[in-house]
This record gives C-alpha cells, sequence and structure tokens, in this order.
C-alpha cells in the first residue's frame, strides 16, 4: 500500500510545486501587474490545488484537468500577449511542458495498467 501511494503521489507533489512556483514567480521575475501574472496566480493556484486533491484521493479527472491546465500555461505567453517578457513567458512555459507531460505520462499509465484482480 505505501509503495503504490509513493508511485502515485511523486506526480502529483512535483505538481504542488510546480504550482507554488508558478504562483510566486511574479513576484520574482517581476511580471506582477498584468496578464502574465494574473494567469500565473491563478494557474498556480489551480494547479497546487488539484495536486492536494490527487494527494487526498487520486482520481483521473484530476490528471485530464491538470493536462488542460499545463497546456494553457503553455500557450499562454501567446495567447494573452505576454510572450516579449523573457521571464514570464520562461516560467510559463517550462512549467506548462512539465504538468502537461507529468499528467499524460499519468493517464498513459493509468489506462496501460490493467485493473487488479483480488482473490
Amino acid at each position: 500500500m505505501m509503495q503504490k501511494w509513493r508511485n502515485e503521489s511523486f506526480v502529483d507533489v512535483v505538481n504542488l510545486i510546480l504550482g507554488a512556483w508558478l504562483f510566486a514567480t511574479p513576484w520574482f521575475y517581476g511580471f506582477a501587474s498584468g496578464a502574465a501574472g494574473w494567469n500565473a496566480w491563478i494557474m498556480g493556484g489551480l494547479i497546487a490545488l488539484l495536486a492536494i486533491a490527487a494527494l487526498a484521493a487520486f482520481a483521473e479527472w484530476e490528471e485530464w484537468i491538470n493536462l488542460l491546465l499545463g497546456l494553457w500555461v503553455l500557450v499562454a505567453p501567446w495567447a494573452l500577449g505576454f510572450a516579449g517578457n523573457v521571464g514570464a513567458m520562461g516560467n510559463h512555459v517550462a512549467v506548462g511542458i512539465v504538468v502537461a507531460a507529468l499528467a499524460a505520462i499519468e493517464l498513459w499509465l493509468v489506462h496501460r495498467k490493467p485493473p487488479h484482480v483480488h482473490a
């Protein structure tokens, strides 16, 4: 049981860290005003909240939402017009790629494993 918890929770712990990082970056990199800051705060908070929910009780829907959030964070610099801000763009792209990739990998693993049959 403990091994299963560790394997499933590792991705969620990473997402919690990434969400907190994205939430804090507007202050670290000086883009707290405007769309970049608001997007980082909202998306970082949502990613962190989903990670906490997944740590409490894993559900597949959380990974689907994380995949969508990661993809949005990845494209947000161009969609919201802050691609010229190197700090904001770099953080959004990096966090977006990692969150989306981790969600995709976890979804793949969930669907790859056959369900366990208990005797």
